[in-house]
């Protein structure tokens, strides 16, 4: 099984590197995937309110018979309970569909600036971290306005920010935001999904020079950007494949290929955090 180095968090907690993304996984085989990731040697286990799944991670966690101890579980508060009690209510629901007594990592899913309420949120997961109930809270898809916008209401900076983030969108600034602030970038669809660049000349060339597939290219340059990717996959030889990348390191020149397959904006569909909302 993979060794998989950890992160230090600005709360004095710990995360795993690289963690497993559970959407859209459901149902009777969307548990058996999670399990299987978990028997693999996934640590960090990400779900959602809306990704409807909270119940089958909590079954899979259960199945897999790894003490809860070494499992990171985080869940995401939607854009309908930003209101403060709603998101103290959010979060307890989440943990009767998870059966679990507390989440190690809760973040806010948007910020939906548009409805207002994202500092509720906030201050919602800052009490219930007090409470024991959330180890440690973030936050995905902040830019630095909203990040500061929390930070300064609160006094409590956020341990995580989860954004879209591969190689056609690198968001090299949001990055130095976090450097700054001493906030762990998180990536969700690390690949880049539909548009996953394993077949560009950066990412195979790589590929070919390290003996590993293009997908293990694009996790390595995560890991080397400081970047947390959280890939999904429900096929147990990919799961296992997209957790060997600690064995190798891309060359300076390497990184910076991949990272020049950026464009001027990458994001899969719009997602500006601006603009885009999600309830």
């Amino acid at each position: 099984m993979a060794h998989i180095p950890t992160y230090d968090l600005n709360d004095g907690t710990s995360i795993p590197a690289i963690g497993f993304g559970t959407y859209p996984l459901r149902g009777d085989d969307g548990t058996e995937a999670i399990r299987t990731a978990i028997e693999a040697g996934y640590r960090l286990v990400d779900t959602a309110v809306n990704y409807d799944n909270e119940v089958e991670v909590g079954e899979a966690i259960r199945r897999s018979g790894v003490p809860r101890g070494d499992l990171v579980v985080a869940s995401k508060i939607p854009g309908r309970h930003h209101a403060y009690d709603d998101a103290i209510r959010s979060v307890r629901e989440s943990l009767e569909r998870l059966g679990l007594e507390r989440t190690d990592l809760h973040l806010i899913h948007w910020p939906n600036p548009s409805q207002g309420k994202y500092v509720e949120a906030w201050r919602a997961l800052v009490q219930l971290q007090k409470d024991g109930l959330v180890r440690s809270i973030g936050v995905s898809n902040f830019t630095e306005e909203h990040l500061t916008r929390i930070i300064d209401d609160t006094g409590v900076t956020p341990a995580v920010n989860q954004v879209e983030l591969h190689p056609r969108f690198p968001q090299e600034h949001m990055r130095e935001v976090h450097e700054r602030l001493g906030i762990r970038t998180e990536a969700w669809s690390p690949m880049g999904k539909r548009r996953a660049p394993l077949e560009e000349d950066a990412v195979t060339a790589a590929a070919d020079a390290h003996g590993v597939s293009p997908g293990q290219v694009i996790l390595r340059w995560h890991v080397q950007l400081g970047s947390l990717p959280i890939p999904k996959s429900a096929d147990p030889a990919r799961q296992a494949q997209n957790l060997d990348v600690f064995g190798f390191e891309l060359t300076a020149d390497e990184m910076a290929a991949v990272s020049g397959l950026a464009e001027p904006d990458g994001r899969l569909f719009g997602g500006d955090p601006d603009t885009h909302e999600e309830m």
